[in-house]
């Protein structure tokens, strides 16, 4: 197994490092890059610009630290502590999921639902490193965004993103899904929910292995977290109000049939880049049409 060495160029230590990546990752010279961004403080384009660069000793050794987590499947977002979204640079931990592109969906379809000047009230239910609620409050600066999560951890990272940030219209609740907003209602909620079945087998192993398994896996369907949302969500929406749900690219139709069913109107589900349909949005009117059947079985 080629080394990185411990002192040389750019150039050489990029080389070295994608050789030894592209035994395990499908993006082998953006990870080394990346890494090596962290490891220095210099861009990537830097890198490019002056591939002879020579690294200093203690960087070239670190680089190739981090190297060897990365092949061993660790996500770079959690060897660099950090992760990109929506433009917003974020802390990120084995605590929360990493924030991933097709959840900016997500945050897109909340926004097409919110005038600027608009002071409504938003929930980002299982809030993670806070990606989704911070997303909104940076956009909609009138709105006043309730994030909650289950774990302590998450929400103590959340708050340090907050804090880096410097938003003041988010506030942070602990608690599972409604349980710490009984009585409040809201414009619209959004989640990035646990849909993963427990026996999937398309589930890569790196991030069930290094991923909060909480964050991940809902039940034997996977749809038992949304379920759950969906129960108690019609007490919680304003009249006209919004829920939008991320979830399973094969999923889609099973989660219209739900909101459908429990009474939502202008139900509809968008694609992400990759033309998977992964957001499922729809409209409460106001009156619930009974009561919420179990979800179906298989």
């Amino acid at each position: 197994m080629p080394a990185v060495k411990s002192s040389q160029t750019v150039s050489d230590a990029l080389h070295t490092a994608t050789m030894l990546l592209s035994r395990s990752s499908p993006s082998a010279r953006l990870d080394a890059e990346l890494l090596l961004e962290y490891v220095t403080g210099l861009s990537r384009t830097n890198f490019r610009a002056n591939p002879e660069r020579e690294l200093p000793a203690n960087a070239g050794w670190s680089f190739q630290q981090l190297v060897k987590r990365r092949a061993q499947g660790e996500p770079v977002a959690y060897i660099r502590q950090q992760q990109e979204f929506w433009s917003l640079l974020l802390e990120v931990s084995p605590a929360v999921l990493i924030p991933r592109p097709e959840t900016e969906l997500v945050v897109e379809r909340v926004l097409a639902h919110i005038n600027k000047e608009d002071p409504v009230r938003v929930a980002d239910l299982g809030t993670g490193s806070g990606a989704i609620a911070l997303a909104v409050a940076s956009e909609r600066r009138q709105a006043q965004v309730t994030a909650i999560d289950a774990s302590k951890d998450a929400l103590e990272l959340a708050s340090r993103n907050i804090g880096r940030l410097q938003l003041t219209n988010v506030s942070l609740l602990h608690g599972s899904w409604f349980a710490p907003v009984a009585g409040q209602k809201f414009h619209a909620i959004a989640s990035n929910p646990p849909y993963i079945a427990q026996d999937d087998p398309d589930l890569a192993p790196d991030v069930r292995k290094f991923e909060p398994v909480m964050a991940l896996i809902s039940g034997r369907t996977g749809l038992e977290a949304i379920d759950a949302i969906l129960r108690d969500a019609p007490t919680h929406l304003e009249s006209d109000g919004w829920l939008v749900l991320e979830h399973g690219w094969k999923q889609a139709e099973g989660v219209r049939q739900r909101l459908v069913r429990q009474g939502f109107v202008h139900v509809r589900s968008h694609a992400d880049l990759a033309g998977h349909e992964r957001v499922t949005e729809g409209q409460w009117p106001g009156t619930q049409r009974g009561p919420w059947p179990e979800p179906p079985r298989g």
